[in-house]
């Protein structure tokens, strides 16, 4: 069984920022494998189903950003998945352009503290992501009040083409395609 987590903050007001990106991806992957994303446990949204003929979990953990691990750590421990080769985390990077995809196999936090937290709790920085570009911070802003933002209407488009190509990426990586999906999406 896969895990695919998407990273973002809980409660109607952060829905649609740059922080969300995450969830919104898991909302896409649900939405196309007909996946309901309800079962509130281990402080997270989960839904149970089939992706590309693999099982997986769908989770959009409830913990805020910062304490992601507490959820996704609680997860793999409970249904006994090896963070290596059977997680997904989705999240923003705003050291890509809006909209822009980078898939990875591992990685370190890169000073994102949900991925920072992750790697606290599942003990490895080794587990696949799939990072979508929110833009970098125009200069002079808290880093905080950006990414808690929303997207203009261009950048927002942008960035739902990038959902697409990331649940199109997930269906390549849970059958062991990562390579195919880093060469199709960097």
């Amino acid at each position: 069984m896969y895990v695919i987590a998407g990273l973002g903050n809980p409660t109607a007001k952060y829905e649609k920022t740059r922080h969300n990106v995450g969830f919104d991806v898991i909302d896409r992957l649900a939405e196309k494998y007909n996946i309901r994303v309800s079962d509130n446990r281990h402080k997270a949204l989960c839904g149970s189903g089939m992706v590309e003929g693999q099982k997986v979990l769908l989770v959009k953990p409830q913990t805020f950003m910062n304490l992601s691990g507490e959820s996704i750590g609680a997860i793999l421990n409970f249904y006994k998945v090896e963070p290596e080769t059977n997680l997904i985390v989705i999240y923003d990077d705003i050291s890509l352009e809006p909209g822009k995809l980078r898939i990875r196999k591992k990685g370190s936090a890169g000073g994102h503290n949900g991925i920072k937290n992750i790697i606290a709790h599942v003990g490895t920085q080794e587990f696949q992501r799939i990072k979508v570009g929110v833009g970098e911070k125009p200069q002079g802003w808290d880093l905080a009040d950006y990414v808690l933002g929303h997207f203009s209407k261009e950048d927002r488009e942008k960035v739902e083409d990038a959902f697409d190509k990331a649940v199109e990426a997930v269906g390549y990586m849970v059958n062991g395609e990562t390579d195919k999906a880093m060469n199709l999406f960097n």
